[in-house]
């Protein structure tokens, strides 16, 4: 059974015009946030530095409700703000969703947790996945900004079977401070912080199971939180990961990634990089022309769909000096070569079971370099499988072939990770 949209949906330009359209004229256009909700995601002056501790949190609705009926349905949603940590140590602030479901837990022992790692929405404070969990769609018409939160159907079928699920917004995705987008241990101590909040939220027990899943941008959360795990967070009961299409190596995605639908996500990772790594800002001064400068400014306050449509298909030729490609400038950077490095994953061994996915086809996310992943960690002694997808070339650089592999993979991920939960 093959369902679910892809990770960062490929739509031309007039079909997202088209669709913004429609929604508008149903009026499901959402308002500008108001000052109490605004006021959730600005951290107060000091906070607790344990991570996973509980800063504030509140209740928020969920698209699915029935009138009359106590309770939601599928779940119920409490907003949080909990602590994680930079990857120079410092303790940070970072929101997130926790639903816990209606259905009852049938399998063995208490409860369990999965925490949902979104793919790319954005850069923009506006694309975190808590502001949109009340509709999926949200239009900001004064920027202009679309924001799509496609984690819903994931969601939907663990609360279904029962199991808790918390979906984190990541380091800066909504809260101040750039979002971090594929810092590898940034983006695993807010998965693995996450888990932590939803267990205190839920007044679950410490030992209580927890899972990971999530796909592309996710997936590579998620995997750096699978190999963290051990040293990060020792005390969490990890019982499996899914991986889907992870970024392991990102000088390896920069050139995939480059002159496709999407390709303006690359600024998302420069920006990124950049606020953790000061040396990198005079090198861009440098190499950057005024059309590069422009876009990563502008990138950083958007979401993907504004990203894929304003910078679609450019070709990271138009944003040098030198009208080479950011592949061949990074050649040139001992430095940037080693902040890459510090991203790569697969240096440690998860402790639990890993499913890790990816399309031979796939035109974001290299095959190659999952497989890689794979490699070391089952050099290490892991236990990981691989699941390949062969959807042969569609349109390739539309995204096709990276999103409909997470269509297809979807069911026996979840599958995946229900039976290790229930063991």
């Amino acid at each position: 059974m093959r369902k679910i949209r892809g990770s960062i949906s490929p739509v031309r330009r007039l079909a997202v015009l088209a669709v913004t359209g429609a929604v508008a004229g149903a009026g499901l256009i959402a308002a500008p946030a108001p000052a109490q909700a605004a006021s959730f995601y600005t951290p107060p002056a000091s906070f607790s530095s344990t991570p996973g501790d509980v800063i504030r949190s509140q209740p928020t609705e969920l698209l699915l409700q029935i009138p009359g009926v106590r309770g939601q349905w599928p779940g119920s949603a409490t907003r949080i703000m909990y602590t994680s940590t930079r990857q120079d140590g410092t303790p940070t602030a970072v929101t997130g969703t926790v639903v816990e479901p209606t259905a009852p837990w049938r399998g063995r022992g208490p409860r369990p947790t999965v925490v949902l790692a979104p793919g790319t929405v954005g850069q923009g404070d506006q694309c975190a996945g808590s502001k949109m969990l009340s509709l999926p769609m949200s239009i900001d018409p004064t920027k202009p900004s679309l924001g799509v939160n496609y984690s819903g159907l994931e969601m939907n079928l663990f609360l279904l079977n029962g199991v808790r699920v918390v979906m984190t917004d990541y380091i800066g995705l909504g809260t101040p401070g750039i979002h971090t987008y594929v810092n590898r241990l940034e983006s695993g101590h807010a998965v693995l912080d996450a888990a932590r909040a939803a267990l205190r939220v839920a007044e679950a027990p410490a030992d209580a199971p927890v899972a990971f899943s999530g796909y592309s941008q996710g997936g590579g959360a998620v995997a750096s939180a699978a190999e963290l795990a051990q040293t990060y967070a020792p005390k969490l009961n990890v019982k499996a990961t899914y991986a889907g299409a992870p970024p392991a190596d990102l000088s390896k995605v920069i050139t995939q990634i480059d002159g496709t639908f999407i390709s303006g996500a690359i600024g998302y990772a420069i920006n990124g990089l950049a606020a953790r790594y000061p040396a990198l800002n005079p090198i861009l001064r440098k190499e950057t022309n005024t059309e590069g400068k422009r876009t990563l400014k502008q990138v950083s306050t958007q979401c993907i769909a504004d990203t894929a449509l304003t910078h679609g298909f450019q070709p990271t030729t138009a944003l040098t000096k030198s009208g080479k490609s950011l592949a061949a400038v990074v050649k040139k950077y001992p430095e940037i070569q080693e902040m890459l490095a510090d991203q790569r994953i697969g240096g440690s061994k998860p402790n639990a079971p890993v499913l890790i996915s990816t399309g031979l086809n796939d035109d974001v996310i290299p095959h190659g370099q999952v497989v890689q992943l794979y490699r070391d960690w089952k050099k290490q002694g892991a236990p990981v499988r691989l699941a390949n997808d062969y959807t042969p070339p569609i349109l390739p650089g539309m995204v096709l072939n990276h999103g409909l592999p997470m269509m297809f993979q979807l069911l026996p991920a979840t599958s995946f990770i229900i039976d290790n939960l229930s063991k």
